[in-house]
């Protein structure tokens, strides 16, 4: 307990300099509306996370993924964290690499001095084996283990006692902090995410043109995993593609994708961002870092097919019963004040086609409903939603006249089809 007095007095003192700082900001914006307003809270925040340290922007960057509990202006300020961090020096990468593979393993690769990437918990390389195949080598940062579980005792500490302030209490942080602290614990052993890229690797196997980079199996150990290197352009800069009817191909392998991985496996990359898909030349996409990823239990998929079909649908007052039935966390004082505003919103979409509709104007007005009622989404979903809105996204990027609800339609049917008999709602609407 004593090691984290020295890192429990920096982040106080980080966090006494953040009112201030929030406080003349405001006075010297001069006045703001309510968008603005949200926007410096948000910039306040990133910036604090940032001076905290990885594990916090991590933790930011899941908070930013949570539309239901923050305002877009939040939402868009937590937007920009990045982790890259400094790379480790060399000579820390090749001490991790001879403790994790043998003398004969080791003797195989050849690894380039600067690494391509680096985060807060590994770094990765370009290599080449002994056969002359360019690999990727992703290597664990030695002090990662102790740095996360030291800011996490710290963030459980700090949300329990956030938790007693009733304006926070809908953020349900103690669990928040608990659910980030598996998902890194996760990322702390490689051969989980080795797991995870197998599993995406087979349930893409049947699309043509979308997979996952290929292991190196016998040289992927707890701290360091080796797969080819692809040579491909970040979704980040889809722009630097050319040819239309590749970057239609791309628009609809990525699309294709995501909704297999939600409605027919319920598996899905829990990170992905333009920065994790990497397309081709030849119109193949490749999605990577699977350190993270989310499963939809069994008997929430028909509860959350019904949902997804009634935002395609318009239909409010289905959409507003089903958010509130499955609903972790309610504090909404006022049912039928939320359904009407519920309503209200998907009135504005009566009479158009599903094609002149897009699925991010439906789900992010939908969400920015759910918190002014104070309704909380359960926390796989808006993995799920986030997923949607990257394809979607891209997709249009790619090619303007993609339509996701409509490549969704067969999906659906299919998975309402073998769906279990779904969970029993948490509450009922009041009459």
């Amino acid at each position: 307990m004593l090691r984290l007095v020295p890192r429990f007095l920096w982040i106080a003192l980080v966090f006494l300099t953040v009112v201030p700082r929030y406080l003349w900001r405001r006075l010297t914006a001069g006045r703001l509306d309510e968008e603005a307003r949200d926007r410096l809270r948000g910039e306040i925040l990133a910036s604090t996370l940032e001076r905290l340290g990885a594990t916090f922007v991590k933790f930011g960057q899941i908070l930013g993924s949570r539309p239901d509990l923050l305002s877009p202006g939040m939402i868009a300020s937590l937007s920009r964290l990045h982790d890259d961090v400094p790379p480790a020096p060399f000579a820390t990468v090749e001490a991790v690499l001879a403790a994790e593979l043998s003398a004969r393993d080791r003797a195989r690769l050849t690894v380039e001095r600067a690494p391509i990437a680096a985060a807060s918990v590994a770094q990765v390389h370009a290599g080449r084996l002994d056969t002359g195949e360019a690999v990727a080598i992703k290597v664990q940062r030695p002090e990662a283990r102790s740095q996360i579980e030291r800011d996490l005792a710290i963030l459980r500490l700090g949300a329990r006692v956030l938790d007693w302030v009733p304006s926070l209490h809908l953020l349900s942080l103690p669990g928040a902090v608990e659910r980030f602290g598996e998902a890194l614990a996760n990322q702390l052993d490689f051969r989980l995410e080795a797991v995870n890229n197998r599993r995406l690797a087979a349930n893409l196997a049947e699309l043509k043109g979308v997979r996952v980079p290929d292991l190196h199996e016998e040289l992927c150990t707890e701290r360091v995993l080796v797969m080819e290197l692809i040579d491909g352009v970040k979704a980040t800069h889809p722009d630097r593609l050319q040819g239309r009817k590749i970057r239609r191909r791309l628009a609809a392998r990525g699309g294709e994708a995501v909704l297999k991985m939600i409605f027919r496996d319920g598996f899905v990359h829990a990170d992905m961002h333009p920065g994790n898909i990497l397309l081709m030349d030849d119109g193949t996409l490749v999605f990577i870092d699977l350190g993270m990823v989310a499963e939809i239990p069994p008997e929430m998929m028909r509860p959350w097919i019904e949902t997804f079909q009634a935002l395609g649908a318009n239909d409010g007052q289905a959409a507003a019963r089903l958010f509130y039935a499955y609903a972790p966390f309610v504090a909404t004082r006022d049912y039928a004040a939320y359904e009407r505003d519920t309503i209200a919103f998907f009135d504005q979409f009566e009479g158009k086609r599903l094609g002149e509709v897009e699925v991010s104007e439906v789900v992010g007005g939908m969400m920015n409903i759910l918190r002014r009622h104070r309704i909380q989404v359960e926390p796989v979903f808006t993995v799920v939603n986030l997923g949607v809105l990257v394809a979607e996204g891209l997709g249009k990027q790619l090619d303007p006249d993609l339509d996701l609800v409509q490549m969704a339609l067969p999906y659906l049917a299919e998975a309402l089809e073998r769906a279990p008999a779904g969970q029993p709602p948490v509450r009922e609407p009041p009459a």
